[in-house]
């Protein structure tokens, strides 16, 4: 009894410390807190719902429902104007449609990758995901490192070489397009187009043969999984941290678990051939090996970094680009006359050959125009952010630096202000003798950090395309919704389900 009253009487004063400590720690933090408020207090933006969260909670309940949360920062530019204030408990995030802004921000090396959102995707719920890959690594000397090094497996020159597997690949979709139009079958053309980007990306990127339309593969679901995820980890800070999300959390982390194991396997084969003395070509993985330096004892960072950039390229070379399709079947669907249109100008520049050339390519300018409007309204990734490691202005407004700034190139082009009748489907708008968007339409990004798969992703794209249209009449199933749905990157909520048949021979 004794002992437990002697207990008691150390533990009281204890307690009372730990309750002060505690209690001096809430004070510095709200006094932090308003003094974050009170810093960028003079930036429009809509009002915060919470002291402590700020605008955390908007995000949040968007990610919970069939919106996307980009129609709100919409609505948002248009209330507020061209930059906008939004607090993210102790950070303030910049919304910016400004085009001179967004050239000055993207256009320099001088304003960082966002470090409190690149830190989220770094690991995914523990389990590492992009980590310093090109598209996410923050250091700018790290990924000056990494891009000079990637540059070869992109040059036009290397590139003008991939039409032959660009062709094969395509030709692998015609016929099973060709076997869905006997069978009189609705075709859902998102999945199509994912399995034909897949294919690509494995084969040219990696030398792996990949043929997902005859063949059942747990890839495309793991990466439709960690693109979820990722969303939910960064717009709502306790997702991981509620009991009803468990499930889902460990089907992410096996969907990262699998693509890094995937990586280490091919990485290791292509080491080997490449330390047997065999002939490998010059393409992303083995840029991605020389990337981590040509030594034998490779640091375990070196090796994570070379997994770092197969997730990166292996989900990146292949998603955007059958969004991409699906989308511009979508709006083809939607708008005959211009179908006809570009139907009219494929059969000009390719007729019936199979095999399309690189010369092609460059004569489809109206393909070129329709895929331009495609990516306006549906861009993939519908913006970047930056740091803003100094004092600067915006518009004539003195912006502190220490805030983050969103470049959204899904919000500034659907603005009427940059675009007449923003919603509108119009390729014109690309016409060759059109003005130029000035800074406000940058699906790929824009400047150093711009996307290095951007004319990878195109050539793909058109000779998909071009094929399809050559060979197939399509028409959208009806009662299908045009939604989208937001998954980190934009798709197209119905997965574009259509009816096709065979042209017939002229």
């Amino acid at each position: 009894m004794a002992v437990c009253a002697l207990l008691l009487r150390w533990f009281a004063p204890v307690l009372y410390l730990l309750l002060f400590v505690i209690f001096v720690a809430f004070l510095v933090l709200c006094a932090y807190i308003k003094y974050i408020h009170m810093k960028y207090e003079h930036i429009p933006g809509p009002p915060r719902r919470s002291f402590f969260f700020g605008h955390l909670g908007v995000f949040s309940e968007y990610t919970k429902t069939d919106r996307i949360i980009y129609d709100k920062l919409i609505e948002w530019s248009e209330t507020y104007g061209p930059v906008y204030r939004l607090n993210i408990l102790h950070t303030v995030v910049l919304c910016v449609t400004c085009p001179e802004a967004t050239k000055e921000i993207l256009m320099s090396s001088k304003y960082p990758k966002d470090r409190n959102f690149h830190k989220r995707i770094f690991y995914m719920f523990g389990e590492r995901f992009l980590g310093n890959g090109l598209v996410t690594v923050v250091d700018h000397d790290l990924w000056y490192k990494h891009r000079r090094i990637m540059d070869p497996a992109f040059s036009s020159l290397y590139l003008r070489g991939l039409m032959g597997t660009f062709n094969e690949r395509a030709e692998i979709l015609m016929e099973r397009l060709s076997e869905e139009a006997q069978n009189q079958t609705e075709v859902p053309m998102l999945h199509m187009m994912n399995c034909v980007t897949m294919g690509v990306i494995a084969k040219v990127a990696f030398g792996v043969e990949l043929d997902l339309l005859n063949n059942s593969s747990p890839f495309p679901k793991a990466i439709e999984l960690s693109l979820l995820g990722m969303t939910y980890l960064s717009r709502d800070i306790f997702f991981e941290y509620k009991p009803w999300n468990r499930a889902f959390i460990k089907e992410v982390k096996e969907a990262c678990r699998l693509l890094r194991t995937t990586g280490a396997q091919w990485i290791n084969d292509r080491k080997r051939a490449m330390q047997n003395g065999e002939n490998v070509p010059k393409d992303i993985l083995t840029q991605i090996i020389k990337s981590a330096g040509e030594e034998e004892n490779m640091s375990k960072e070196d090796e994570e970094i070379m997994l770092d950039n197969f997730s990166t390229f292996f989900i990146a070379g292949q998603d955007t680009t059958a969004y991409l399709l699906a989308f511009c079947i979508m709006e083809l669907g939607r708008h005959p006359e211009t179908l006809e249109k570009l139907r009219q100008e494929i059969d000009e520049v390719i007729g019936m050959k199979r095999d399309i050339s690189y010369d092609d390519l460059g004569n489809l300018t109206y393909l070129t125009q329709v895929l331009k409007e495609t990516l306006r309204l549906y861009p993939s990734a519908p913006g970047t952010s930056r740091d803003i490691p100094f004092d600067m202005k915006i518009n004539g407004l003195h912006i502190p630096a220490g805030a983050s700034a969103m470049c959204l190139s899904f919000v500034s082009s659907r603005m009427e202000k940059f675009f007449k009748d923003p919603l509108k489907f119009d390729p014109d708008r690309f016409h060759p003798d059109a003005p130029k968007p000035y800074y406000c339409y940058y699906p790929f990004a824009l400047g150093p950090r711009c996307c290095l798969g951007m004319n990878f992703a195109q050539m793909e794209a058109k000779v998909v395309m071009a094929k399809l249209l050559q060979r197939f009449d399509f028409t959208l199933v009806p009662g299908q919704s045009f939604d989208l749905r937001d998954t980190g990157t934009l798709r197209p909520k119905s997965g574009v389900i259509c009816t096709v048949r065979e042209r017939q021979t002229q």
